[in-house]
């Protein structure tokens, strides 16, 4: 099996695409999808070729959000924008000091606000929560009063709506086996299978912030859209938002390609009567397409531990909670040290010694 990666990337998860060449496909070795490579040879017309009727989203009216003021990260760029009443000393991205830069104009409006349901006493629940059980989690990696500075940030999201109308091919399997005094036998059948069809999608989320790691943003999906309210800046108070720095249309690409998959995946669940099933291609218009400029809450986490850098995020409508932690490697030390060595009475002294050194 080869470990060449390509330049390809997963249509589920955006994931590099590994070709493993004894089964001739490409895999990914972080969701598990495979694809045949006649799957990237046909043209996404919906990257390229969908007419916008800009629904509420209009590109030539940039109406802008009076009475707020903007602050601007020396460290990583952010704008993040707020009310007047609301002081920021740290960017939520990466929780360097913010400067005030008075002389930017307010932010664009957006169409639409989800705001804030889950408040700090919510999120220091939750944050607990996701610690518990988690033993080689650093001591006071997090603590209380840390979380407790957090300000929530409205992550700004273009949502799309479209009908996707067009065709999928696959390669499919179906195999038996049998065995007589001599010889095991093993039969494989291929098909070529081709399935056709359209689908409604409605608010399509992908985040407009090049800064915001798309698949943080993916994982906290997803949000109750019957939620949404137009916006009002009074929603600004006490929290941040971020002014979108990657437009619509840069954003299309990617919505398209969460639209792709999710046809593949409906129309394979149509195709059951084989053994296995291997995306070869497709094409696929997408028609009546609109657009909203949203915001949605978030409360984003950055923390470092050994030399790296840590964020999660917490869905500020639900409280879903989602990231990478740090391992203690003396936590990890002594509990390999715990499980491996010979005899009861050894391992308590060693977990003995490990609850002392780590007070």
């Amino acid at each position: 099996m080869s470990d060449i990666t390509n330049s390809y990337k997963c249509k589920a998860c955006g994931a590099p695409l590994r070709w493993d060449a004894e089964q001739e496909i490409l895999v990914c070795d972080h969701c598990d999808s495979k694809y045949s490579p006649d799957a990237f040879e046909i043209e996404e017309k919906g990257d390229k070729d969908a007419n916008f009727d800009w629904s509420d989203f209009k590109e030539g009216d940039r109406e802008t959000i009076d009475n707020t003021k903007t602050y601007k990260c020396s460290n990583c760029g952010a704008e993040i924008v707020t009310d007047m009443t609301t002081v920021a000393s740290k960017c939520p991205y990466c929780d360097n000091v913010l400067v005030m830069e008075p002389e930017l104009k307010g932010a664009l409006k957006p169409n639409a606000i989800i705001p804030f349901t889950v408040d700090h006493k919510e999120l220091l629940e939750i944050v607990k929560g996701f610690y518990k059980g988690k033993h080689l989690l650093p001591g006071n990696f997090l603590d209380e009063s840390k979380i407790m500075e957090i300000q929530g940030i409205y992550v700004p999201f273009w949502l799309f709506d479209t009908l996707a109308d067009g065709y999928m091919q696959y390669h499919g399997t179906k195999t038996r086996s049998w065995s007589d005094k001599k010889y095991d036998y093993v039969e494989t059948k291929y098909y070529d299978v081709y399935r056709e069809g359209s689908m409604r999608f409605s608010k399509v989320p992908v985040d407009g912030s090049v800064k915001m790691d798309n698949a943080l943003m993916d994982s906290i999906e997803p949000y109750d859209y019957s939620k949404l309210i137009d916006f009002n800046p009074a929603y600004f108070s006490g929290f941040l938002a971020d002014r979108f720095d990657e437009g619509v249309k840069d954003s299309l690409p990617r919505a398209t390609r969460r639209i792709r998959q999710s046809v593949s995946d409906e129309f394979s669940k149509t195709a059951t009567q084989y053994d296995s099933l291997t995306e070869k291609g497709g094409s696929l218009k997408m028609l009546d397409t609109s657009v909203k400029y949203a915001l949605l809450p978030v409360y984003l986490i950055h923390s470092a531990y050994g030399g790296k850098d840590y964020h999660y995020a917490v869905n500020g409508q639900t409280g879903k909670i989602v990231g990478n932690l740090p391992i203690s490697k003396v936590k990890q030390a002594l509990y390999f040290l715990a499980f491996t060595a010979g005899g009861t009475f050894v391992s308590s002294i060693i977990l003995a010694v490990a609850a002392v050194l780590l007070l």
